[in-house]
């Protein structure tokens, strides 16, 4: 077992981000590596031109990567915002007119994950609200996912750094997973287990993987503290990935790690190139 026994991608949002978003994929494909994973790309524009996503999907298949997962609109990320979905007003109507273009963006290049960040909680608007506008507006995400034969993901944020989100736990992020699936019938909600935030929780990542493995529908990696590469802090993430294994998860592992001061592709050392 170990990192060779793994499927890793690269999210080309937070590494290789020191290049053109277009020239992020041949960037990849040049480490090694032969999958990908984005934020959305236009954070400010949940439906860009259809000229934009045409340039993206060549610049995609030009550099032969898979495109494996793909953030629905969330507002400002980086940044301030952790969602839009939960959010009334503007940030939801923006995310349900971004549903179908994402979903179909994603549809044309293969890809079958779909990540919907829930959002922060707002002054003065009732959780409650929230919450029903949240569970609505990902019911509709989960059909359209299901459309274009993909599943919708739900992520558990971490509470240090994200205060005004409510989902900072995986049992949090499990309990909105089963009520989408119980509102839609479609069972397409997967937790995104995210080992970087969960351990910043101080949540027992044995257990978890215990817990939820069969729940998982993709797992992405950073090393705990700073958010680097694995081996820059003290995460155990080679036995944690090698236990999901075991309990069965056999999907692609989203590297969204920060490179530091060095160029990207200087930061994929602790990874032999047979195994990207």
């Amino acid at each position: 077992m170990g990192f060779a026994d793994q499927r890793f991608n690269v999210n080309l949002s937070i590494l290789f981000t020191e290049l053109p978003l277009l020239e992020r994929p041949a960037a990849a494909a040049a480490a090694g590596f032969t999958a990908v994973e984005l934020w959305w790309p236009w954070v400010d524009s949940p439906t860009p031109e259809q000229s934009e996503l045409d340039a993206l999907k060549k610049a995609i298949e030009d550099a032969g990567v898979q495109l494996t997962g793909l953030n629905f609109y969330a507002g400002q990320l980086p940044g301030p915002d952790r969602g839009a979905l939960s959010i009334p007003g503007e940030e939801s109507e923006k995310f349900r007119a971004n549903i179908d273009v994402a979903a179909d963006f994603a549809a044309s290049l293969g890809c079958k994950a779909l990540n919907a960040l829930y959002g922060n909680r707002v002054e003065g608007v009732d959780p409650a609200e929230q919450d029903a506008l949240a569970l609505e507006n990902l019911a509709l995400a989960a059909r359209a996912a299901d459309r274009v034969g993909a599943i919708i993901l739900i992520e558990a944020l971490n509470q240090p750094e994200s205060p005004k989100c409510p989902i900072v736990s995986a049992p949090k992020a499990i309990e909105i997973v089963d009520k989408v699936n119980a509102a839609t019938g479609l069972g397409n909600a997967k937790l995104l287990m995210d080992l970087y935030h969960l351990s910043m929780n101080g949540e027992d990542l044995p257990s978890v993987i215990e817990q939820y493995a069969a729940k998982t529908g993709h797992v992405q990696i950073a090393d705990n503290p700073g958010r680097g590469a694995p081996g820059t802090g003290s995460l155990p993430l080679e036995e944690l990935l090698d236990q999901l294994k075991k309990a069965g998860y056999d999907g692609w592992v989203g590297l969204e790690y920060k490179a530091g001061d060095r160029p990207s592709a200087e930061s994929f050392e602790w990874l032999p190139r047979e195994a990207r």
